[in-house]
């Protein structure tokens, strides 16, 4: 018998799991395929922990995946001898996301562990912060980001409020999967947990102590103040945890039209006006670009449901037509205004920095220039980013302002740990009353911006490829193109091959320098003329991802540029 079906077995007859999973289980008895699906792996518990569909089956999310993830993490915790400080949880909208982080708290208040639970659905970046300012040892958030309806997810944290990096991820992985019997993984009652002290439920003491953080990081006040009254804002959380604390920034710092996209407001995870909950996908925004043509809106924002990510659509007053923005526009377009306004009011700082992930505009070196800040660059992954800045804040070196990367994710500032849509909405409106205040839109500054530093280009282009063939596939893609990397693309020379797996650089002469960042299934291929390509499979969808990215004296000839190397890029797969 084939290894997943001893698997299935073994749960239809084991004494740990219930009997309504029991019976779900016997509903595909006769699917071999889907049996083979559920059951063929563990779901891994990666770097940035759990993502998958929910469901019955060692390879999906369900209450018995997420607590032997809990147990492995508890284990972890009590040998750090931090069980005292506790964990802070939060969940957001999603399917069994409330319930996933019951289990997930009364799963460490049985090890002893005190967790800090909130009492609704709450931003990712506000569990981040959640983490340092109770003190605690770590940090958990149940969500699966911007997948589709059907996927969750567990993200672990630890006391800088940054997600898990080596040798901590490391080890905590090594704890989960020393759990192979679901017998051993403890619980207990919610009543009981209360009454011992271990249980405790958070909310409108950490939002109010976010909220007065993110109002600290606005740096032009004076022209949120003249243009309150004329700035139309139209905003959407697709269904997730952004609302209620982009309503409340929004209004106390001023701004007066407001308006929510209504059917999208509340929190609900069959996100049943998207078919894809992501501010990435131009569909996600039809809605929103209905009502901002109604109200004249100047800008459109939408996070994803976890509210660490931010889509924005932009208005053009020449043409009348609302102009989308991807992560690298909105990225360099917040650097140059958070850089260029405190260089006005005389408060950039010597030692100011700016971070960026090696897949994401190389615009913002040009900023970084102009501005005199130091610019680092590290993998996908805003715990790369966050390692960076504790990094500053242990040998007291740089203060950094901004950083982000091109997945419409950022964070100004480091009140947080990881991507926070919710200050990007506060700064992105900010950024707005400030350039109308002079006569211009967003995309009119962009222009300028080109005009400034010339005509960077990015795209990104991803193949999905599905279940275990998909990964396979993945594998032999990312092997082939390591194996044997082209001379040439596009009729470009590579001036150089990065092969972050083996931390290597090999330049056109053959001599090799190292990446000076941890290993990383990553290939990067600078081109001359100022062109890149960079590929890597996704860390959290079945899909291996080509970036590219160019700069030309116009926008037509970097378009021109950009469809050159997709059309190659798309046959290296």
């Amino acid at each position: 018998m084939k290894e997943y079906k001893i698997r299935y077995n073994e749960w239809l007859n084991s004494k740990v799991i219930d009997k309504e999973s029991k019976k779900k289980l016997e509903s595909i008895k006769q699917n071999e395929q889907e049996i083979e699906d559920r059951f063929y792996k563990d779901l891994e518990f990666g770097t940035a922990g759990l993502r998958g569909v929910i469901g019955i089956g060692t390879n999906r999310m369900n209450k018995y995946t997420v607590t032997k993830a809990t147990q492995g993490l508890a284990n972890y915790i009590i040998k750090q001898g931090g069980k005292d400080r506790g964990v802070a949880i939060a969940y957001d909208s999603r399917i069994m996301s409330k319930e996933f982080s019951e289990e997930t708290a009364l799963c460490l208040n049985a090890n002893g562990i005190k967790t800090y639970k909130f009492e609704d659905v709450r931003p990712t970046p506000e569990l981040s912060f959640a983490v340092r300012e109770l003190g605690c040892i770590a940090g958990i958030v149940i969500t699966a980001s911007h997948n589709p309806p059907e996927y969750n997810g567990y993200k672990v944290y630890w006391e800088d409020g940054a997600q898990i990096v080596e040798p901590t991820d490391k080890e905590i992985i090594n704890e989960v999967n020393s759990i192979k019997d679901f017998a051993i993984i403890k619980t207990m009652n919610k009543k009981e947990a209360i009454e011992k002290g271990l249980y405790n439920i958070i909310g409108n003491q950490i939002d109010d102590r976010y909220i007065e953080e993110l109002k600290k990081l606005i740096v032009n006040q004076d022209a949120i103040n003249k243009m309150q009254k004329d700035i139309r804002i139209v905003y959407t959380p697709l269904h997730g945890t952004g609302g209620k604390m982009v309503k409340t920034i929004l209004s106390q710092i001023g701004f007066e039209n407001v308006y929510i996209v209504k059917e999208q407001e509340q929190p609900d995870g069959h996100f049943p006006t998207v078919s894809y909950p992501n501010p990435e996908d131009e569909k996600a925004f039809a809605l929103a670009l209905d009502l901002a043509k109604k109200v004249d809106a100047d800008i459109i924002l939408a996070n994803d449901p976890d509210a660490d990510r931010l889509g924005i659509y932009v208005k053009d007053t020449k043409t009348k037509q609302y102009i989308k923005f991807n992560g690298n526009m909105t990225g360099n377009l917040i650097a140059e205004y958070i850089l260029s306004q405190k260089k006005a009011n005389g408060t950039l700082p010597t030692n100011g920095a700016i971070i960026k992930t090696i897949v994401s505009s190389n615009m913002t070196d040009a900023i970084a220039k102009e501005y005199g800040v130091k610019l680092f660059s590290t993998l996908t992954g805003f715990k790369n980013v966050a390692k960076i800045i504790r990094g500053f804040e242990k040998d007291n070196s740089y203060k950094c302002l901004f950083s982000y990367e091109e997945s419409y994710g950022c964070i100004i500032g480091t009140h947080a740990r990881d991507k926070d849509g919710i200050v990007a909405v506060m700064t992105i409106c900010e950024a707005v009353a400030y350039y109308k205040m002079h006569g211009l839109t967003l995309w009119d500054e962009m222009q300028e911006m080109y005009k400034k530093y010339g005509y960077y280009q990015e795209r990104q282009i991803s193949i999905t490829l599905k279940g275990i063939d998909g990964a396979e596939q993945i594998k032999k893609i990312m092997e082939n193109i390591r194996n044997n990397p082209p001379k040439e693309i596009a009729k470009l020379k590579v001036k150089a091959f990065g092969d972050y797996n083996k931390q290597e650089i090999i330049s056109e002469d053959g001599s090799k320098t190292n990446t000076g960042l941890p290993k990383s299934n990553v290939l990067y291929f600078d081109l001359e003329k100022n062109s890149w390509i960079c590929v890597r499979p996704s860390g959290t969808e079945p899909k291996i991802k080509f970036y590219i990215g160019v700069c030309e004296e116009s926008m037509e000839k970097a378009n021109e540029r950009l469809d050159e190397l997709e059309k190659e890029v798309k046959e290296m797969a």
